[in-house]
């Protein structure tokens, strides 16, 4: 089947709300994390280790994973869940942010994308009939549209063009979506300016995807103000009975404002990016468990918090780890990390529940610095 969201909740101070969307792999609540497993695994962490975080959906993306080990073997192994072992529902990029990195801008055509592999620098062209091809062979839960991932800095012109061809393409991506048990989700662009995500909200909705990203947010030298108002601009057009997902964004204040705006959905790199630098997420800020006071400090990350690092291991002890490096630093630090941001959507969802999510922020806030 297709997944199913129900609305159940919404908060009576905001625009949040509480959902729940049924998968083939389970049933998972909104607002939510979702961990990132690029190359069909969370970095440094397993299925199993997942679990214990409570997590729901994981992302793994199209192009790396096209690239190699290739769709065709994946499909062979029985899809991504087989293949990865990972039971609970999987969300595929399209790819398109990896080529659009990719691309140089006149090697952007109406038919799709020219660009070399990061691996070998071989030429390599991705379509959205392609994509989307890639991605029914995957057999993620959720698929992606194909989109053009413009910068920031994008004059209103190109914005303009650019979200006019990413609509042709999610057209066109749709037209061959093949697989039954496959959701696909049209992404909303536009950047800062109000009329074009109101545009590109309105004309996307008109495809009728199965749920709606809003792209273009987590890029480079875009002002934390351009995103709040990109979601704003966007989340009037989009039907409350179709799930809403912000792309890219994994900074907990940036989760607390998006929750806030409507957003059911998140996932990023940044908690096992920052942990293998030997950064942690708390409550009270980012710790860098490298500094010399934690040479002697032990006590865990977060007191109050059930992950399997912070019940088990000391600041002093990940310390040495990070710095001798030794892996299992890393991977302890990932593992608090992830469960800090799913931990924080649990919180949401009942500060949501009890229409108190305001209190919450402003509490939430008065800590993290």
């Amino acid at each position: 089947m297709k997944i199913k969201y129900t609305l159940l909740h919404e908060e009576k101070n905001t625009k949040a709300r509480i959902g729940t969307i049924e998968t083939n792999y389970g049933t998972v609540e909104t607002p939510m994390f979702m961990p990132v497993g690029t190359r069909a695994t969370v970095k440094m962490l397993t299925p199993e280790e997942l679990y214990d975080l409570n997590s729901g959906v994981i992302l793994a993306n199209t192009y790396h994973l096209w690239l190699r080990p290739g769709e065709d073997l994946i499909e062979h192994a029985g899809g991504l869940h087989q293949f990865m072992n990972y039971h609970g529902p999987i969300l595929t990029d399209s790819g398109g942010f990896q080529v659009f990195s990719l691309a140089n801008p006149k090697d952007i055509t109406e038919e799709g994308v020219y660009f070399k592999s990061h691996i070998d620098g071989s030429k390599l062209f991705l379509t959205p009939e392609k994509s989307i091809e890639i991605q029914n062979k995957l057999d993620s839960d959720i698929a992606m549209s194909f989109d053009e991932c413009p910068p920031a800095s994008a004059s209103y012109e190109y914005m303009k063009n650019s979200i006019e061809r990413t609509l042709r393409w999610a057209e066109r991506g749709k037209k061959v979506h093949r697989n039954p048990n496959q959701s696909l989700f049209g992404i909303v662009q536009g950047g800062a300016y109000q009329d074009l995500r109101k545009f590109s909200a309105i004309e996307t909705v008109k495809l009728d995807f199965d749920g709606y990203s809003i792209g273009g947010v987590a890029n480079d030298g875009e002002s934390k103000e351009d995103m709040y108002h990109a979601i704003d601009y966007a989340i009037p057009y989009l039907p409350k009975d179709k799930p809403r997902y912000l792309m890219g964004v994994g900074e907990p204040k940036d989760i607390i404002e998006g929750v806030i705006r409507g957003i059911d959905m998140f996932d990023c790199v940044l908690p096992t990016r920052i942990a293998r630098h030997g950064n942690a997420f708390t409550s009270y800020g980012k710790l860098n468990i490298k500094n010399a006071k934690y040479k002697e400090d032990f006590t865990p990350i977060e007191e109050d918090c059930d992950c399997y690092t912070c019940k088990n291991y000391t600041k002093a002890y990940i310390r040495h780890l990070v710095n001798v490096d030794e892996a299992l630093g890393g991977r302890l630090l990932s593992i608090h990390n992830i469960r800090f941001l799913i931990r924080l959507t649990e919180e949401l969802r009942k500060a949501i529940k009890e229409d108190r999510l305001l209190e919450y922020q402003s509490e939430f806030y008065k800590n993290y610095h």
